[in-house]
């Protein structure tokens, strides 16, 4: 083992912003106590619609539109061959997990409540997500991520959401930005983005 993973002076998350992606996005570094890099996170935009997670929440086409703006897709998890630490990548999910939605909130002026990801059943098996918990909720059509435009064009992923509050449905399902709270504070989708 590189290092104690159970003190976090050993384990840093710094968050940034990734300049290759479009759209809302953060990114995480992971680092050891020596500074040397453990592995890297991107979330990004959800996809537009998938039924598993659509029917998980339990979204209407028009709900989806409104909502989507508030879940995020892991869209790149890396952890570098060299690097062998048992169960870090069930750490590191875990870590992210608990900061990701207030991350999120200060960086764009809106909280996520829901964070995806689609994992390729031919390369990989999601155990390190199944170990944080996430949920498996099934699998896509093989279709890309803007929605149908034919027959497969892309593999069959497992696709696999992590809830962020135990209310997630009602916050998915509410207009963007209404209900303004000391937690969740009104908005528009322009005003208070930090970051841009």
């Amino acid at each position: 083992m590189l290092y104690n993973m159970s003190h976090s002076k050993d384990f840093q998350l710094t968050s940034g912003h990734s300049r290759n992606t479009v759209g809302e996005n953060l990114k995480y570094l992971i680092r050891d106590r020596h500074g040397r890099l453990l592995g890297a996170l991107l979330f990004g935009s959800a996809a537009w619609q998938t039924e598993p997670r659509d029917t998980f929440i339990g979204w209407s086409v028009q709900t989806r539109r409104e909502g989507l703006s508030r879940i995020t897709n892991n869209t790149r998890f890396l952890i570098p061959e060299w690097v062998r630490v048992p169960h870090l990548a069930s750490h590191i999910l875990s870590r992210v997990t608990r900061r990701v939605a207030a991350d999120w909130q200060a960086k764009y002026a809106h909280r996520v409540h829901l964070l995806e990801t689609f994992v390729d059943r031919d390369r990989f098996r999601g155990t390190c997500y199944q170990a944080a918990n996430w949920i498996r909720v099934g699998q896509t059509k093989g279709r890309t991520r803007n929605g149908p435009g034919g027959g497969p064009t892309t593999s069959i992923k497992d696709v696999y959401v992590y809830p962020l509050s135990r209310n997630f449905r009602r916050e998915l399902d509410a207009p963007a930005c209404a209900g303004a709270s000391a937690d969740r504070p009104a908005c528009s989708r322009t005003e208070g983005r930090a970051g841009r």
